[in-house]
């Protein structure tokens, strides 16, 4: 049936109803995202999501796209570049930062205000944040798919929705370390 929509002249996806777009576009993203997952780096759910998340915003700026499937194609493709170089650019610490031990007790007060700040900034954080940010920070170590059961939110969810929360937590942070940084 989906196919049969997708190739039928007298359907046009751009003046359906949103629903029935999302209904109709759901198993190409799937399949778009799970044959460009393994080559990007990324979770096909976080490809999924990233596209839902751009097409619903393009439907509620600039309305339904004329070519959805195109459309689609192309939005996966993208986000699946965007996967790639953020992978390229991230690399991994050689020492572990968070190593306080062995300090000096000033050393030890300065990185206890810093978890206190960073607490403090976690608190402050909208909607389902603090909890994802609570749970990432746990020294527990708990897994996505742990974090995700005791947050009720999808496994593939999770890596776009924690990446929005470091967003906002770094536009609340960095006012702060910058106002810190010139009283001295």
């Amino acid at each position: 049936m989906t196919r049969d929509l997708l190739t039928t002249p007298s359907y046009d996806l751009a003046t359906a109803p949103r629903h029935d777009l999302l209904t109709t576009l759901r198993p190409l993203l799937t399949a778009e995202a799970s044959a460009e997952a393994r080559a990007s780096g990324a979770e096909p759910g976080d490809l999924e999501q990233a596209v839902w998340l751009r097409l619903l915003e393009r439907l509620d700026t600039d309305g339904p796209p004329v070519d959805p499937p195109g459309w689609l194609r192309r939005a996966v493709r993208a986000e699946a570049r965007r996967s790639r170089r953020t992978t390229r650019l991230e690399r991994p610490y050689e020492t572990e930062p968070a190593d306080e031990a062995g300090g000096s007790p000033e050393d030890h007060a300065l990185a206890a205000a810093r978890r206190r700040a960073l607490r403090d900034a976690v608190r402050r954080l909208p909607g389902r944040c603090p909890r994802l940010m609570e749970a990432l920070l746990s020294p527990k170590d708990l897994t996505y798919r742990e974090i995700a059961g005791e947050l009720g939110i999808s496994q593939g969810s999770l890596g776009p929705e924690r990446s929005r929360c470091l967003g906002c937590l770094r536009r609340l942070l960095t006012p702060e370390v910058a106002a810190r940084g010139a009283r001295g």
